[in-house]
């Protein structure tokens, strides 16, 4: 890794978080960032990704460091690389250079960690092998990340309170995120008339993301099945009459993601009924957008879109009933059965490791109600959050074909209607928008929507 290449550290904005998390705490706080994983000996190993929250106040994706933050001031525990790895790693900065690069009030080797962890707080890693020397560092057990206790739930806390907002270092960072995703998706579009399975377009999108010294924020989502709402197969062919739905977003070099979908049809036009789907889908996209700003429950946007969808599946005859009551009785969720998004930040799921003490304003539990059990965020929205939004279409056969949901929704279901829509297995269209005081922006808005739009995209090299 090239630390001093490409990176603009921004240490003012470092230090402020800093400052902004003693105002919270009145304890000493470590953090770690993990280590990569061996894939199969230990010489190979995964790609490394540091730990989100170490990235929010150390800056630097350094593995198997720490750091610790007391009033304000940061201690970064670090060991300098053998000389041995030269060979394999060329030069590698030294720790007081991190240090300073970070602003680091001082800097040790990991053996002196021990010694400055009296009493302190954490939030544990996923890496099992980060946990138990998390553990044994502290002289504690560690309560998994979704359910803190103590001062770690404190900490916890007041990390999420910070984390909800971003500040204008992690908007420039998000923002180039949005843009190579826009610009990825774009290059799967044009690619989709040369490929001959799934595997062709996302070679042509995540190049351009690797191409930007970006990697991808979560497995890619490019498929033919788009009611396998997170497909990992890329090996379908591409045939006519398909439609083909892509999930992609870069992830900078420093950890912050975008997360965009699109629906295109494979040929480079929309069948009559894919068309009639989309546009319902998109009705929905569109109107939950104009419905942020701040102040506005974001379950509110989840339920605009249950309306929408409910709606315009009775308006083409799939559905039959009155819309309020098909939404509260949740039959729209037979189509639209997850939430209409999340947070977006370090993680594309933002502060997912932390459970619904992210995503959920204290004093709330998950519903249990099947249209909005799977809803990641229910918070009033303010400003500085950046969500996705991202309604959706799926006839997926575990749902459909569930004995129980037939009995249930048997009269608000018209079963032979729906079979006319069977060339339409998934629609998902998602934007990444950012709650600000005017009341929004739509940081992926250059990536077109609108289906005439997306054809023409398609029918490049169709």
């Amino acid at each position: 890794m090239t630390i001093t290449q490409g990176y603009d550290l921004l240490t003012n904005t470092l230090h402020q978080r800093r400052q902004k998390l003693a105002s919270l705490i009145n304890f000493p706080v470590i953090l770690w960032s993990g280590r990569s994983i061996p894939r199969n000996y230990p010489a190979l190993t995964y790609p490394f990704r540091a730990s989100s929250h170490f990235l929010y106040f150390a800056g630097l994706p350094l593995e198997n460091a720490a750091i610790r933050l007391e009033s304000g001031k940061l201690e970064l525990f670090l060991d300098d690389a053998p000389a041995s790895s030269t060979l394999w790693h060329g030069e590698m900065p030294k720790r007081a250079e991190i240090a300073e690069l970070i602003g680091a009030d001082a800097a040790f080797p990991m053996a002196e960690l021990k010694a400055r962890a009296t009493n302190a707080a954490t939030i544990a890693l996923q890496n099992s092998w980060t946990q138990l020397q998390q553990s044994q560092i502290l002289d504690r057990p560690l309560a998994p990340p979704k359910s803190p206790t103590g001062i770690d739930l404190e900490l916890t806390q007041a990390i999420v309170s910070l984390r909800l907002s971003h500040d204008a270092a992690s908007l420039v960072e998000l923002r180039q995120a949005a843009a190579v995703t826009v610009e990825a998706h774009k290059a799967g579009m044009a690619a989709t008339g040369n490929a001959q399975i799934e595997a062709g377009v996302r070679a042509a999108m995540e190049s351009v993301i690797i191409s930007k010294n970006m990697t991808y924020a979560y497995p890619s989502i490019v498929t033919v099945h788009g009611e396998v709402l997170h497909s990992e197969h890329y090996h379908n062919s591409l045939q006519t009459g398909d439609l083909l739905l892509a999930d992609v977003g870069a992830e900078t070099s420093m950890g912050w993601a975008a997360d965009v979908t699109r629906t295109w049809p494979v040929s480079g036009k929309f069948s009559r009924t894919q068309r009639e789907i989309y546009d319902v889908v998109l009705a929905a996209h569109d109107a939950c957008i104009e419905k942020i700003s701040p102040g506005v429950e974001y379950q509110d946007i989840h339920l605009l879109a249950a309306r929408i969808m409910a709606e315009g599946l009775v308006d083409l005859g799939i559905l039959r009933g009155n819309v309020e009551d098909l939404v509260e009785m949740d039959a729209h969720a037979l189509f639209f059965v997850h939430g209409i998004g999340h947070l977006i930040g370090l993680d594309v799921h933002d502060m997912e490791d932390l459970g619904d003490l992210a995503g959920y304003e204290e004093g709330r539990t998950r519903s249990s109600r099947f249209g909005l059990g799977f809803l990641r965020l229910n918070r009033v929205l303010r400003s500085g959050m950046l969500v996705s939004i991202e309604p959706g279409f799926y006839q997926v056969p575990a749902i459909l074909n569930n004995s129980e949901n037939r009995a249930k929704y048997k009269e608000f279901v018209k079963w032979n209607e729906l079979e006319k829509f069977a060339d339409v297995r998934g629609i998902r269209i998602e934007d990444d928008i950012l709650v600000n005081e005017e009341g929004r922006e739509v940081l992926t808005g250059k990536l077109p929507t609108k289906a005439p739009e997306i054809e023409e995209l398609v029918a490049v090299n169709t």
